[in-house]
């Protein structure tokens, strides 16, 4: 079926108008519907009331001249946006001539006229004319895409470049609103971010997941490929599941509509030909009947390729800000950790030096127990330090986050009381040492190693930290899922103002003086406490002494079970 052309003839002679509608109409090529008028007075009144496509014009009318009445229609009404056609009789075609200077599309001389001739200059002024206005289009979708891009990543952040992105695409498009779905590594994915605020923010991922574009015509491939296929289509694009992008029909149902327009976020993948879908570009529309373009579905895919790559500006930023954020940390954990073995190890080692001068000065002078006493300062603080190097290195491991959690099946009870047994031989007497158990301490699945390194460090703090002896007292208790132990001591207690920052590495508290420390102690502790999934609470008061609390989910969280654990 041929399209139909809306054509105005305007000249004041009715033969030749006839004889110029027979001619048209014999067109084989092209169909017509014709106007006639036979001044410029109802030519302008008629161009007033609807669009041409073309317009055959007539250089001599009654009341005025076809050039003066294209020049007003020009200024007017059509704004060069109509093709005219001049006709001229013999001797006019230098005035016909200048007409196309300002504007006009072509000339025909009336004597010289015949049916193919008209024929072919009508057809080949329309066609000019689409390319004209297709150009132009595309002009101005070129114009408006890269104004959008350039808004979009004016910014590189993340959530600045998302937020504007679907501000800028909704008056691009003049739709109701714009959303940038996200896919995630475990899940399907999120919203994140909505052109309009009061937007319902469903959950997508009960439908709408990443199986949905990679299956069917939902793959990333058949997706792109689905998006070419339509670009040159004629006819209007009713829903998205038209563009092959997407299989799924519940974006219909999430949204409550048939008007949603969607093309995927595609990032480059290292150099990988397979690029990778981070998430989608959904423009939505039920405010009235949308017939979605082909334009449309180009606009917003070109746009989605600018968003891609300001995504991907954005998290390179991100990645960098974080690797430097990381080597300032390492950097200042390596002169936290410098400064503090400098500093502990002098005094250690200063009575090691001095015990073992002693002993090879005089030990013929020094009777037995004297001998021991000084080897007893060697071995205690050879201890020190070798326990302030396995911390560091332990730490270090934190920082780096290396370690690994190996978690096996324990006897609580049995693990604990060797423990306790341990820290009353190196206690002394004036620390009592009180071992309480209560509950169901069965089926507990922990890391052995880092379990030790748990109750040690508590241990040790709630020990050394009440240099005038007292009671240590460890309470375990069992839960259906989880056990709870606390260690409570008598010692001098924390301040309210240092308890905040216990659990980081190298804070201590401000009243600890002369007690030797290196302030890793907690946050040991916690690390290791946190890799079993659970958490640790401390409670103190200055000169009453200190509890510390701990509690651990009995089945390690899953996906935490190392392969040498099952």
């Amino acid at each position: 079926m041929l399209d139909t052309w809306t054509l105005l003839i305007i000249d004041d002679c009715a033969a030749d108008r006839k004889i110029y509608r027979r001619y048209l109409l014999k067109d084989p090529h092209q169909s017509y519907q014709i106007l006639e008028a036979d001044c410029a007075e109802e030519a302008l009144a008629l161009c007033q009331k609807m669009r041409f496509d073309v317009i055959l014009l007539d250089f001599c009318l009654p009341d005025m001249s076809g050039l003066e009445l294209f020049d007003q229609m020009q200024q007017e009404i059509f704004k060069n946006s109509v093709p005219v056609i001049m006709l001229t009789g013999r001797g006019d075609e230098e005035i016909a001539v200048q007409a196309m200077k300002r504007g006009a599309l072509d000339y025909l001389v009336k004597q010289h006229l015949t049916q193919d001739v008209l024929q072919l200059t009508v057809r080949n002024a329309i066609k000019q004319s689409c390319l004209q206005a297709q150009l132009s289009k595309t002009q101005e979708r070129q114009r408006l895409i890269a104004t959008t891009a350039l808004r979009i990543r004016q910014s590189l952040n993340l959530e600045q470049i998302l937020n504007t992105a679907v501000v800028e695409v909704q008056q691009l498009l003049k739709c109701d609103r714009v959303i940038v779905y996200q896919f995630a590594p475990d899940t399907d994915g999120k919203i994140v971010a909505s052109s309009v605020e009061s937007y319902r923010t469903v959950a997508l991922c009960d439908r709408v997941g990443v199986g949905d574009w990679r299956q069917g015509k939902g793959n990333r491939e058949q997706g792109e490929e689905g998006t070419r296929g339509r670009t040159h289509a004629q006819s209007p694009i009713p829903y998205i599941y038209e563009l092959g992008l997407c299989n799924c029909v519940s974006l219909k149902e999430q949204f409550n509509t048939k008007a949603n327009l969607v093309v995927p976020i595609n990032l480059s993948n290292n150099g990988n030909p397979t690029s990778k879908l981070w998430g989608l570009l959904i423009a939505h529309h039920n405010s009235g009947e949308r017939q979605w373009q082909t334009d449309d579905a180009q606009m917003l895919n070109e746009v989605s390729v600018q968003l891609a790559i300001a995504i991907q500006q954005a998290e390179l930023l991100a990645q960098t800000q974080a690797a430097l954020a990381k080597e300032k940390q390492l950097n200042t954990f390596k002169s936290q950790i410098i400064a503090t073995v400098s500093h502990e190890y002098r005094t250690p080692l200063t009575s090691i030096l001095a015990a073992a001068s002693t002993l090879v000065k005089h030990s013929q002078q020094l009777d037995e127990s004297k001998q021991q006493r000084f080897l007893g300062i060697i071995e205690q603080k050879a201890r020190y330090m070798s326990k302030l190097v396995d911390n560091m290195l332990l730490v270090n491991q934190f920082e780096l986050e290396k370690p690994k959690f190996k978690p096996i099946l324990l006897d609580l009870l049995q693990f604990f009381s060797e423990l306790i047994e341990q820290e009353r031989e190196t206690a002394g007497d004036r620390h009592k040492l009180i071992f309480q158990i209560s509950g169901n301490n069965q089926g507990f699945w922990g890391d052995r190693g880092l379990l030790q390194q748990i109750f040690i460090n508590l241990i040790s703090n709630a020990i050394k930290y009440s240099p005038d002896g007292g009671t240590v007292e460890f309470h375990l208790i069992g839960k259906e899922s989880q056990v709870i132990f606390s260690i409570k001591d008598e010692g001098i207690g924390i301040p309210m103002a240092d308890q905040e920052n216990l659990f980081q590495s190298f804070s201590r508290g401000s009243n600890v003086d002369t007690i030797p420390g290196t302030g890793l102690g907690l946050a040991i502790a916690k690390a290791c406490v946190e890799l079993h999934g659970g958490y640790i609470t401390l409670s103190s008061e200055v000169g009453q002494g200190t509890k510390v609390t701990v509690s651990l989910p009995k089945i390690c969280p899953i996906g935490q079970l190392s392969p040498s654990s099952t």
